[in-house]
């Protein structure tokens, strides 16, 4: 194998790291994972994530995880309640029967962040994942590079793979292409305990998810199985407006002042997002990168999932594309088809940039009509067609 007596280190314990990382060591790699958090038991924000067949799952499959995938996975999150904006459900399928069916390309099942992290980070030695390290920068060193961490700490890789999200701080060691705004910004927000602090939407929410959409406007609502209710309000913005806005979005008082007057015509119910003190938020506007981005393979240096290739999440592909580049980038890296690093990365690097542009330009069409004047009939139209 081309990794043969060779240090991999993997940049960003998301899912497309950690489960490269599982990958490969099952081959028996020298691999170690740099996470930022502390710990483990740094809480997962974010939405449920539905895994495909052909990705996400396929991917847990070859890495021998899939008996503890179906044991944290939850039945039935992914029922659908699509709303106007007087909370009138124009649209349900709370009342079809869940089944489970493995192996369908159409089976789609939802687990939360949290257990897909925990089961991943369990399946690694504990060895391999090291906590508490924050990239700060890398230097050449060799045929590798020596990175160094925020804690003061450093490490040497002959391989270094970029799994460290559309933020990323290593990409730029690999090229300069800038992402694009999407033209469309949303605001993160958890609401912890929502059964308590958010009732009526708990409710309505019923263990699925809620897409409220109208005018341009979304308020998508996901239930967590630890009772959180996850929400992203989006919305058509310039690419500063957040600055330009003198919101800060991170602020709850502020945020509910804003939500008020930007959704006035709303119905007043869903200002219970902000009733409870028990919630976090964050903005978040949508960039992509362009749909022929391409850059030289280099022999010590690649990138995987939203480092690679961010994009918006109206489409449910993000995590799905990580997987598969964890894949195909670990089926590339042990096999014995290539003469050298740089021909076996190369050949990753467009096999990848090729899937993931045709993701991306379906992801902004349907970002597109998610946030189009006539979003609701839109997308009851799209369901009506497909279901």
């Amino acid at each position: 194998m081309l990794i043969e007596n060779k240090k991999i280190a993997i940049v960003g314990g998301g899912p497309g790291g950690l489960t490269l990382a599982r990958l490969l060591q099952e081959k028996g790699a020298d691999v170690k994972v740099y996470e930022r958090d502390e710990n483990k038991y740094i809480r997962q924000q974010g939405s449920t994530l539905d895994l495909h067949e052909d990705t996400g799952l396929k991917a847990l499959l070859t890495a021998g995880l899939m008996d503890e995938f179906k044991k944290h996975y939850r039945p039935g999150a992914d029922k659908m309640k699509i709303t106007d904006r007087t909370m009138e459900v124009v649209y349900n399928d709370h009342h079809e029967k869940t089944e489970e069916d493995f192996g369908n390309e159409h089976f789609r099942p939802e687990i939360d962040r949290g257990p897909l992290r925990d089961l991943l980070i369990s399946s690694l030695k504990e060895e391999n994942i090291i906590w508490n390290s924050k990239f700060i920068e890398m230097k050449s060193s060799g045929s590798g590079w020596e990175i160094s961490f925020e804690n003061g700490t450093t490490a040497y890789a002959d391989l270094v793979i970029a799994s460290d999200g559309a933020n990323s701080r290593v990409r730029k060691y690999l090229t300069d292409i800038q992402p694009i705004f999407s033209g469309v910004t949303a605001i993160e927000i958890n609401v912890y305990n929502a059964q308590k602090n958010a009732p009526k939407l708990w409710k309505l929410v019923n263990d699925g998810k809620i897409f409220a959409l109208e005018q341009g406007k979304t308020v998508l609502c996901s239930a967590k199985g630890d009772g959180t209710l996850s929400v992203l309000i989006g919305l058509k913005t310039t690419h500063d407006w957040l600055v330009k806005s003198g919101v800060d979005f991170t602020d709850k008082t502020e945020t509910a002042q804003w939500f008020k007057e930007e959704f006035k015509n709303w119905n007043p119910d869903w200002q219970e997002l902000f009733e409870s003190d028990a919630i976090w938020l964050t903005p978040r506007p949508m960039y992509h990168f362009p749909l022929d981005e391409s850059w030289k393979p280099m022999s010590n240096l690649t990138m995987i999932g939203d480092a690679a290739h961010r994009m918006p999440p109206y489409a449910g592909e993000g995590a799905n594309q990580a997987l598969a580049d964890a894949l195909e980038l670990y089926e590339v890296l042990t096999s014995n088809l290539f003469v050298n690093m740089e021909d076996a990365i190369g050949f990753f690097e467009k096999r990848m940039c090729a899937r993931t542009s045709e993701i991306t330009e379906i992801t902004l069409q349907q970002t597109e009509a998610m946030h189009d004047e006539n979003n609701l009939q839109l997308l009851i139209d799209f369901f009506n067609e497909v279901f």
